[in-house]
């Protein structure tokens, strides 16, 4: 390998070549173009690449050899996955939250770093707790050698274990105070400065299933979300901040009734976060007739949407205020919708009524391709509408075996056509409420990504301890996944998540046996971790670098 001056076009440039052996001839391969050849020299650059020449020379044919099979490879580490959340976990304050909480007592093993395993398998892998001490065999994670599955579980349970009863100040009838809560507080302290308050939160639950008991007490009976009514069952709720942040999550039985839960819930919050205005928004049918009594009692705020469809007083007398729309315009997602809406008072309640007029379209085209499905349909003979729902709201019956399209029920769904109500006791302008339920999609994605991609359920864990341990886990991955979300939104970009998870954990580095030294050959960087690295302010390691001494 060596410097050559070339020239083209009556320009001189340097170059590096090798030269490679191709069968009984040997033919030069340019590795590499430096610049123009008087440039470089005026600039006293020539000199530097001339010294360096030798340095750079050995990695490239190091690189060569790789790509040539020429090289005994020792072993392969990926290394994405701790490039990027080490960081995070250290800028979040969990690093620090959960080592001085673990430092308080002897455990034996490094049980950060066993939390910080934990997560990082839940961000990479969507998988079962059981894997997570094989998984890290094959990723270079500072720490967690003579790491087992029984420290990973300890780990869990501590998170889970509940306080002495000197710190239960604040718990509830069907939830103690855990440790997990004071790394929850710790972290929203760290973010926080002297001036922020949580002035509006979202809160929104979801059930978990058990393949197993369930537990001493979280493992019961009940409403299943996730349509399981055969198994056990715990709620989980998550507490998220104007910016989309997780602040905390909260569990308890499976049978627990949301009258029951939610008022205690929102006073133990408020104490622990310092909670300035506390606002429920919840999404319809989320809150029973009884919790809006004991709302209204509470005099808490709430913005609650509402069935518009089945609500008489909402149906025949809301939608029929003549009071006329007033323009609007948010953006979601970084597009810009336009809306209309106004207020209508009635019965001493507010509502707000609201118009997309992006899903009114679609809601009237939807319509319209059911109206020609049907005058199809009933041009062959419509015995086969009968059990149709969907086509059958729009029909009327004109004798016991035959029907009609309705024109009277068309236009009365035309009044629903991308309409929405909310009914609030705040002083917040359409505008605003608007803005705050529509935050409600930030929630509900958490609980996607908490349950699928997290792969928080089914749970196998056999204690309570264990169990809160367990989903707290997830908790903090989102927390991880929110920050990386927020720093690729701060350079102005939009990252794929399944992209950046593919291509980070794509990032290897081999150690090779070359002519007797060893060398580290990093892989080549894709682009969405190119940016997530970036985002989280991570130096790249060197595409090639000498172990030999190390």
């Amino acid at each position: 390998m060596y410097f050559r001056r070339k020239t083209s076009a009556g320009r001189a440039y340097l170059q590096i070549v090798e030269s490679r052996r191709d069968g009984d001839q040997v033919r030069q391969q340019v590795i590499a173009t430096l610049g123009r050849f008087e440039e470089l020299q005026a600039s006293g650059q020539l000199e530097r690449l001339v010294r360096s020449g030798a340095r750079f020379a050995a990695k490239a044919m190091v690189l060569s050899a790789v790509s040539n099979d020429a090289v005994i490879k020792i072993a392969v580490r990926r290394i994405g996955p701790a490039l990027a959340f080490e960081r995070l976990w250290e800028e979040t304050g969990c690093r620090a939250a959960i080592a001085e909480l673990a430092g308080r007592r002897k455990h034996g093993f490094a049980l950060e770093r066993a939390v910080f395993l934990t997560v990082l398998h839940r961000l990479f892998v969507s998988g079962s707790d059981r894997a997570a001490d094989r998984w890290r065999e094959d990723y270079a994670i500072a720490g967690v050698d003579g790491l087992d599955l029984h420290h990973l579980y300890r780990a869990m349970a501590w998170l889970g274990e509940e306080l002495p009863e000197k710190e239960q100040d604040g718990r509830t009838p069907f939830s103690p105070r855990c440790v997990k809560d004071v790394v929850e507080e710790r972290l929203f302290a760290h973010r926080r400065d002297l001036l922020t308050r949580l002035d509006l939160v979202f809160m929104d639950t979801t059930s978990l299933y058990f393949e197993g008991a369930g537990g001493q007490t979280l493992g019961r009976h009940g409403f299943s979300k996730d349509h399981r009514p055969d198994l056990r069952q715990m709620i989980l709720a998550v507490l998220i901040d104007g910016d989309g942040r997780p602040v905390c999550s909260e569990m308890w039985p499976g049978n627990t009734a949301d009258v029951t839960t939610l008022i205690p819930v929102i006073d133990r919050l408020q104490r622990r976060f310092d909670i300035a205005r506390v606002c429920v928004v919840a999404d319809r049918g989320m809150i029973s007739a009884e919790t809006m009594a004991e709302l209204e009692a509470q005099r808490l705020l709430y913005i609650l949407g509402v069935r518009e469809r089945s609500d008489k007083l909402v149906r025949e007398l809301v939608l029929a205020d003549p009071a006329p729309f007033v323009p609007l315009a948010m953006k979601k997602r970084g597009k810009e919708i336009d809306y209309e809406a106004k207020t209508v008072l009635l019965a001493g309640r507010r509502y707000i009524v609201c118009r997309n007029h992006q899903e009114a379209a679609k809601d009237a085209a939807d319509r319209a391709a059911i109206v020609a499905a049907l005058e199809r349909q009933l041009a062959k003979g419509d015995k086969a509408l009968v059990g149709n729902t969907g086509f059958r709201r729009y029909l009327k019956t004109i004798s016991d075996e035959h029907f009609a399209i309705d024109p009277d029920k068309i236009e009365e769904e035309r009044k629903f056509d991308g309409v929405f109500v909310l009914r609030t006791n705040t002083d917040l302008n359409p505008l605003e409420a608007m803005l705050c339920y529509k935050q409600l999609w930030t929630v509900e994605q958490t609980f996607r990504t908490a349950k699928h991609l997290l792969s928080t359920r089914p749970i196998f864990h056999k204690l309570d301890e264990t169990i809160r341990g367990h989903v707290f886990c997830s908790f903090l991955a989102l927390v991880l996944k929110k920050a990386l979300e927020d720093r690729i939104a701060a350079l102005g970009r939009v990252g794929s998540w399944p992209d950046i998870i593919a291509d980070l954990d794509s990032l290897t580095e081999t150690e090779i046996d070359y002519e007797g030294k060893r060398f580290i050959v990093r892989s080549a960087l894709r682009p969405a971790a190119s940016l997530a690295l970036r985002a989280a302010s991570v130096a790249l390691p060197p595409t090639v670098r000498d172990a030999t001494a190390s």
